[in-house]
């Protein structure tokens, strides 16, 4: 039948043909009709949770959590958000919910320590050193755990939290080697979960190993157990030996539920040696080969492994070069490696977007880099990188930016040559650091602090132009008082206020916002580059689709029972009793995260 000759059939089509796919859909919400995803901010205080200690971030911690709903309400005006604890109770209206959380809580120091035979050492972990300062958390591909780093010297502890229930499900403490001529080496930098949760790899930066534990879990993603593999190890120092073999610690957590954790395999003598597949030095001055070229790798203490889709580690080491391992071996094998004067020393920023990893270079924490400048950034395409070695410096990486005051240190070769002393005052400093990274949701702008400016630098990921915003005013562009100001500490008349000294950060799950960890005025690690005013997460709007943002304001932590001692060379002479030191933010979805 011919439509133009019943016109009352072709209207009834026509309706029908529009009604049909709304009705189809009508089970899908509209993308306007989608639930915001709702959020935890977690940040790691490396000041001590006990008084009475000389040495500030040797023992306990505190772990601060907030509440996306809060954080929001803080925002508009209201009452400042309320940590939450981790204790049983933490879901009802009492004293006993309050936070923040204490590290010796969370892991309950009558946890004992089992070797990789299951038998327990004798120790409970009350006996052993550095179980403090706590120096970050990263959430996993499932935002049901975080990874715990616990940086106290001599300590080495990496530990798993439920972020649902708030508790310890596993501790171990890391392999202790023999490097720099020491009898029981080791220390947890970070450590970060691979591409989709089956491992954590993890930075034993003074043991000069790179670290897996394997992560075996059901169906829904629930964690079933954890094994520290020592089958996995992978050495990047020279003469390498292990010296004290990694453990795992058993009991009850703080909930009345028992810890998980294994210690199995055993370490691979190849995996230990001094040369890489090129047959070079994987580190300076090894006895068996020669060092690699343009600078070699002096002093291979590793930062961080940054992990790419693919599960590649890209090892950043303090002296400078980069070493790329898949981590998808047993042993973790290297894959790609680098001098220093190829990729620079100290980087602990790395993101990944559209197959392109993006890393950053920026000053030592040892007492060097009192006097060094640096702010570069680096990108490497992660698809030249197979199981297979490739030949060294390649593929070459592109150098993004590096700024025209770096210094000529941590190789370096084309910097100034005088060391920049310039201190790290607001204001008087010329110095700079590169620090953490983090990515827009579309993955279109690579946002990366200056810890000493209180700068962030974006770059587009595409056409690599760069722009940058600041954190101490209202705008971000210089005009107004910044949100730090009004949370600065105010027991020290001469503190430089409005100076947030911005570190690790990641970005919320919709997009709106980066939590970025802001140092205190008593810095625990790094204290010539890190010394703020403003202890906690600030937290950046960002604007511009990305490619700017501005400080609306500060979550602020704040700890007076630490006595510690703690001077900040180059910075002012703090005499007030604030110890908090946030040096990481991290964000865990909680509901409506989509996949």
């Amino acid at each position: 039948m011919d439509n133009a000759r019943n016109p009352a059939l072709f209207v009834f089509l026509l309706a029908l043909s529009l009604v049909w796919p709304i009705a189809a859909m009508a089970d899908k919400p509209f993308p306007w009709q989608q639930p915001l995803p709702e959020y935890e901010v977690w940040a790691s205080d490396q000041s001590n949770s006990v008084g009475d200690i000389a040495a500030a971030g040797t023992k306990g911690s505190y772990l601060w959590i907030w509440r996306s709903g809060d954080i929001e309400r803080q925002l508009a005006g209201g009452d400042d958000a309320r940590p939450i604890g981790c204790d049983r109770n933490r879901g009802k209206k009492s004293a006993a919910s309050a936070g923040p959380c204490d590290l010796l809580d969370v892991f309950p120091q009558t946890l004992y320590e089992v070797d990789a035979d299951a038998e327990p050492t004798g120790n409970r972990l009350a006996d052993l050193p550095g179980f403090g300062r706590l120096h970050g958390m990263l959430p996993d591909p499932q935002n049901r755990y975080v990874n715990v780093n616990i940086f106290a010297p001599g300590g080495g502890y990496i530990g798993v939290i439920d972020t649902r229930k708030k508790e310890a499900i596993a501790l171990f403490r890391v392999t202790g080697t023999n490097v720099g001529g020491g009898s029981d080496v080791r220390s947890v930098h970070m450590s970060f979960w691979n591409s989709d949760g089956s491992a954590i790899l993890v930075a034993n930066l003074n043991g000069k190993l790179l670290e897996r534990i394997d992560v075996k879990r059901n169906g829904s993603g629930k964690i079933k157990q954890l094994y520290f593999n020592q089958s996995a190890s992978l050495g990047v120092g020279k003469g390498m030996a292990v010296t004290a073999a990694a453990t795992v610690f058993h009991g009850k957590n703080a909930h009345g539920r028992k810890m998980l954790g294994e210690v199995v395999g055993s370490y691979q003598d190849t995996a230990l040696d001094d040369l890489t597949p090129n047959g070079l030095c994987k580190e300076n001055g090894c006895l068996t080969g020669p060092n690699a070229d343009l600078g070699g790798r002096p002093n291979n203490v590793i930062i961080c492994p940054i992990i790419s889709s693919s599960d590649k580690a890209y090892i950043t080491m303090g002296g400078g070069g980069l070493l790329v391992a898949d981590t998808q071996a047993t042993p973790m094998t290297i894959v790609g490696e680098y001098g220093n004067q190829v990729v620079n020393g100290a980087g602990c920023g790395g993101v990944e977007v559209d197959g392109q990893m993006w890393l950053n270079a920026g000053v030592s924490a040892s007492g060097a880099g009192a006097n060094q400048s640096t702010f570069t950034l680096y990108r490497l395409d992660d698809m030249e990188f197979s199981t297979v070695a490739n030949l060294p410096d390649t593929p070459a990486p592109t150098l993004i930016f590096k700024d025209a005051g770096n210094t000529a240190t941590i190789g370096n070769v084309e910097g100034i040559i005088d060391a920049d002393n310039s201190g790290q005052l607001p204001g008087t400093t010329t110095r700079r650091d590169a620090h953490g990274m983090a990515s827009t949701l579309d993955g279109e702008y690579i946002h990366t602090v200056d810890r000493i400016q209180n700068v962030v630098e974006v770059f587009h990921s595409g056409h690599l132009a760069r722009s940058s915003y600041d954190l101490t005013s209202a705008d971000g562009l210089g005009n107004g008082v910044g949100g730090c100001a009004a949370k600065s500490v105010a027991d020290d008349a001469g503190l430089p206020g409005n100076d947030p000294a911005p570190d690790l950060l990641e970005r919320t799950p919709d997009g709106k916002y980066l939590m970025i960890a802001l140092r205190g005025p008593a810095p625990v690690s790094v204290t010539h580059a890190a010394q703020g005013s403003c202890p906690g997460v600030g937290i950046v709007e960002l604007t511009s689709d990305g490619a700017s943002g501005h400080l609306v304001g500060v979550l602020r932590t704040s700890n007076s029972v630490d006595t510690s001692t703690v001077n900040a060379p180059g910075g002012h002479a703090y005499s007030g009793a604030e110890r908090s030191d946030v040096h990481g933010a991290t964000v865990v979805c909680t509901r409506h995260c989509g996949k």
